[in-house]
């Protein structure tokens, strides 16, 4: 009786698989044969099943045996994922962050909802609609979702505000917020602009343009473009940048795929930076679209490129957007420099492990720090287009100015201290207790960059707090060494929290050896091209 089921069941199933699969696959197709088993899986395994789940897995596990860029999100970690390369996303418009077990607001977006109806930085939001999230060891995903929602929306904000007795109430309007992608923008010396992407987004064009046109009309006759640690975006945004620096028909960069054949992206000609000298920084955490600007300048002999090699990633992804808000994204194409490089770092499929353990294998292997230990293969050399200088393809690109990574600055100590979010827990009280008392005396942010100095305190606390949890310097040199680069990190926090990101790497940028060997490289004299 148990056969004669197991056959009727075995058969229904195969009826629903063959009327649910277009009629020109065989009998032998293989998505035939894998939509059979999930049908089978679903309605026969001995414990019941989440089908959403076993579709996902097998997503995956397609995914995972090919390179280690195609990749599968649900619909949660889609939206996530999306929302900083969109340029905006819909919520009551602060900057945050959790101080124990608390939301303290960093600063309220400019003209942004909360601020309209008078919320402050500092200010606990301690109550959500009349749930506590403060005290409760809420989830900060789950705390934002209850603070985001549709544009219009409202919600009831519980406040609680220093020197102020009672809990304030606010009814705050969701609305549309924007997600900016540069960082920075500023004249770091007479003539010498500045400017930072953290990523190449919707907008990111369009941010990257207003900055230009600021720096410009402050007398900008030279650029430094920072795309250290900017993981890349879209290929679109950064083709529109690499136009403004080129000639016309000068290739930026092209794609090639088994299906997708070869596209090429070529400058119109029409670029307000074509006659301004450039630098572009670069560090081994570049990555995709800003490898495609450098690629770009550095192949065209347009700038020079200074830092450490680039990250290596050479693949072109296509987001295939399923019915649910999950996506899959898939290599499609290689892209390629204009010279004709890939500069796509090797890989095995399936081996994602090794993939990611590149970087720490730069460092152990002295890469970072001693420019001698780097090798390309012969098979992987190209020449630049205009002064025919030697590069190379099969993993990042090589930067034309070399900068180490400084071992000794960026102690063993400091770095435990930091894994451990010691430092920046200890930063953001600080400023939590002196934030009123630090506008006060700093009225401007120049005054604030002359005259302040991190106090002893701040740095005592910060080591009380690692010897607590068993960190603490090999010796008292090491604690020596570790002072005054924490004490740089500390004022650019500092800075950040009072004003902005811009605030941030003006402070920042005077001790980042990638930038200071930029601007010494910026003021030899040049004519703008190599």
């Amino acid at each position: 009786m148990k056969r004669l089921l197991f056959c009727a069941i075995w058969m229904a199933c195969c009826m629903v698989a063959q009327a649910q699969i277009h009629l020109n696959l065989g009998g032998d197709s293989p998505l035939r044969k894998l939509q059979m088993a999930e049908i089978a899986i679903n309605n026969m395994y001995v414990d019941s099943v989440d089908e959403a789940k076993l579709v996902e897995d097998a997503i995956k596990g397609m995914l995972e045996k090919l390179d280690p860029h195609s990749a599968y999100t649900n619909p949660k970690e889609t939206k996530a994922m999306n929302e900083p390369l969109q340029g905006d996303f819909e919520g009551i418009g602060v900057q945050f962050n959790m101080i124990d077990d608390t939301l303290v607001v960093i600063q309220p977006i400019v003209n942004g909802p909360s601020e309209k109806v008078g919320i402050i930085a500092g200010d606990r939001i301690v109550l959500v609609n009349d749930t506590a999230i403060a005290g409760v060891k809420m989830e900060r995903s789950e705390i934002m979702k209850r603070l985001r929602g549709k544009k219009g929306t409202k919600v009831k904000l519980g406040i609680v505000r220093r020197g102020t007795n009672d809990m304030l109430t606010f009814i705050v309007k969701r609305d549309r917020i924007p997600v900016h992608t540069l960082n920075a923008s500023y004249m770091i010396k007479p003539g010498i602009g500045y400017i930072r992407l953290e990523s190449f987004g919707a907008k990111t064009y369009d941010e990257f343009m207003t900055a230009v046109d600021s720096l410009q009309k402050n007398g900008m006759t030279k650029l430094i473009l920072d795309l250290q640690d900017n993981g890349g975006g879209y290929l679109e945004s950064a083709v529109r940048i690499a136009n403004e620096f080129l000639e016309d028909d000068n290739m930026i960069v092209y794609t090639d795929g088994r299906s997708t054949g070869r596209y090429e992206y070529k400058a119109r000609g029409n670029g307000k930076l074509r006659d301004i000298p450039v630098t572009v920084l670069i560090n081994e955490f570049s990555a995709s679209a800003a490898e495609i600007v450098t690629g770009a300048i550095q192949d065209h002999d347009r700038g020079k490129i200074v830092g450490r090699r680039s990250f290596g990633k050479g693949l072109v992804q296509r987001p295939l957007e399923l019915p649910d808000g999950s996506m899959i994204r898939l290599t499609v194409a290689h892209y390629y420099t204009p010279s004709g490089r890939c500069i796509q770092k090797p890989y095995k499929k399936g081996d994602l492990k090794d993939y990611q353990m590149d970087l720490e294998n730069r460092l152990k292997n002295g890469e970072l720090t001693n420019p001698d230990s780097i090798h390309f293969s012969d098979s992987l050399r190209f020449y630049t287009l205009n002064q025919h200088r030697v590069v190379y393809g099969g993993g990042g690109i090589m930067p034309d100015v070399f900068v180490p990574l400084d071992t000794m600055k960026y102690t063993r100590f400091h770095r435990q201290l930091m894994i451990k979010s010691i430092v920046i827990e200890q930063n953001l009280k600080y400023i939590d207790a002196h934030r009123k008392e630090l506008k006060s005396n700093y009225r401007s942010f120049d005054e604030f960059d002359k005259n302040y100095d991190v106090p002893q305190e701040l740095i005592d606390k910060i080591f009380a707090e690692g010897e607590k949890q068993k960190i603490t310097p090999k010796d008292e040199e090491e604690r020596q060494r570790t002072i005054p680069y924490m004490k740089a990190q500390l004022k650019s926090l500092i800075a950040r929290d009072i004003w902005d990101m811009n605030e941030y790497f003006r402070v920042w940028n005077k001790t980042n050896d990638i930038v200071l060997k930029a601007l010494e490289d910026l003021e030899t004299p040049w004519g703008g091209r190599l």
